[in-house]
């Protein structure tokens, strides 16, 4: 079986950094060389935020958006950050960039609109990830491979999340359980004999409170460090109530949070403003922030229950992202599984459910944790070079046969690649067997 040294980044929904790891595969073990981190700017958090409004508020057409002077701008200059980031990378710990097989890329989500939306609207789904492959392989001499989630939107699959055969790949060394990620969003993969049988997004994790701390600090602040403010605040069950009920609403008027799995969340649907509306002298920032942090853990503990009675899970809650070092997010999430936290009248029975199934579950930290969504990537970009499918638990199920990604090499030659190929319109296009086209250029 041939080895493969791969370098993952991610920079998907939040912006807070740029994130690389660099990881020796020998089949599906893994071990981390070196890994990089650079936080980014507030100027470019600024500029996400401009661009994201540009194709969820105005809903600007793709091609005005690609031509747009403030795309263009932000383009050029993550893509050079990134490039960046990886030759200082290679630079600080001697590695040759001749023995590194690939990258692999996530791009900078903006919008994701999946078959689980799109069917409550009658619409067609789509997902819009920006950041040329070819580009970043042109400034780091480097194969790129990318685009990973247009290839399950186009399928009629949800896109995300994509981290459950990655969980199985990393269950080798740590074992079954149900893996969470508390980043931006949550997501868990359930991971029964080292294999993804089910996995979902859940809600909001750091999304809300880490933009209550930025709105307070005037940018000063990324996010409630150690909770310093969530500690020194109590919950407020008012403000619970509504961020479960109107936080996550779809254009179709869904509750998020009651849709059935498999499904996948964006930032295009949270209301922050939820929030915000209680943000007035009768509230303390404390309070706030903390029923913030304590909502992020709710939602994610209240997702269990999509969980099949006939699915046979493990007893085991595998944590990684860094929402999980929040001491308010964290306990909220142990006293809800023991029935110690407090829970919305209309949500009795459903925790009743979870706590008696997982009442006495362990809990613990991944090892793995600390690079797991940039390692991620390059575990995908392992699959495409060896033109496997990537066991997504739906694709599986339907013994769909799918390569995600598309490769691009250095100066390979000119394509119009800074925006994704399952973007919205993507449907209008000349798509036929596109991946089976595209996938080992």
């Amino acid at each position: 079986m041939k080895k493969y040294r791969i370098i993952g980044n991610m920079t998907g929904n939040s912006m807070d950094a740029i994130d690389l790891v660099l990881t020796d595969f020998d089949g599906d073990r893994m071990t981390d060389v070196c890994s990089y981190t650079k936080p980014y700017s507030d100027d470019m958090r600024q500029k996400v935020a401009r661009l994201r409004d540009m194709v969820t508020k105005e809903k600007m057409p793709m091609a005005a958006f690609e031509k747009s002077p403030e795309f263009s701008a932000f383009h050029d200059e993550y893509i050079s950050g990134i490039a960046n980031a990886v030759q200082s990378m290679c630079q600080q710990n001697n590695i040759d960039p001749a023995s590194i097989d690939a990258i692999g890329f996530h791009g900078k989500t903006l919008d994701h609109f999946p078959p689980s939306v799109a069917v409550k609207e009658n619409t067609k789904p789509y997902t819009l990830q920006v950041g040329s492959g070819q580009m970043l392989a042109n400034l780091t001499g480097i194969p790129v491979i990318y685009d990973f989630r247009s290839a399950p939107i186009m399928n009629n699959y949800e896109g995300a999340p994509l981290a459950p055969p990655h969980n199985a790949h990393v269950a080798i060394t740590e074992g079954d359980g149900i893996y969470f990620n508390a980043g931006n969003t949550s997501n868990l993969a359930v991971i029964v004999n080292h294999k993804a049988v089910a996995g979902w997004d859940a809600g909001p994790f750091n999304d809300f409170t880490d933009n209550l701390i930025r709105r307070h600090t005037g940018n000063q602040k990324a996010y409630d460090k150690d909770g310093m403010y969530a500690l020194k605040g109590t919950l407020m069950p008012a403000l619970l109530k509504d961020l479960f009920d109107n936080s996550a609403i779809t254009d179709a008027g869904e509750n998020f949070y009651n849709l059935p799995a498999p499904k996948s969340g964006d930032p295009a649907f949270y209301h922050f403003d939820r929030i915000s509306a209680f943000l007035n002298p009768g509230a303390h920032l404390n309070d706030v922030v903390h029923t913030s942090a304590y909502f992020s853990a709710y939602v994610a503990a209240h997702s269990l229950k999509y969980l099949p009675d006939k699915t046979v899970v493990p007893h085991h809650f595998i944590l990684f992202g860094g929402g999980w070092h929040h001491p308010v997010a964290m306990q909220t999430f142990k006293d809800l599984l023991q029935g110690k936290g407090f829970v919305l009248p209309e949500h009795q029975a459903d925790f009743e459910q979870i706590q008696n199934r997982f009442q006495k579950a362990d809990i613990r930290y991944s090892t793995l944790g600390t690079y797991m969504e940039a390692r991620l990537f390059a575990d995908l970009a392992r699959y495409h070079l060896e033109g496997k499918t990537w066991e997504i638990p739906e694709l599986v199920r339907d013994k769909k046969e799918l390569v995600l990604g598309v490769m691009r090499r250095p100066h390979q030659g000119p394509v119009n690649d800074r925006i994704n190929l399952a973007a919205k319109g993507w449907q209008s296009k000349e798509m036929v067997n596109v991946f089976s086209q595209k996938t080992y250029i």
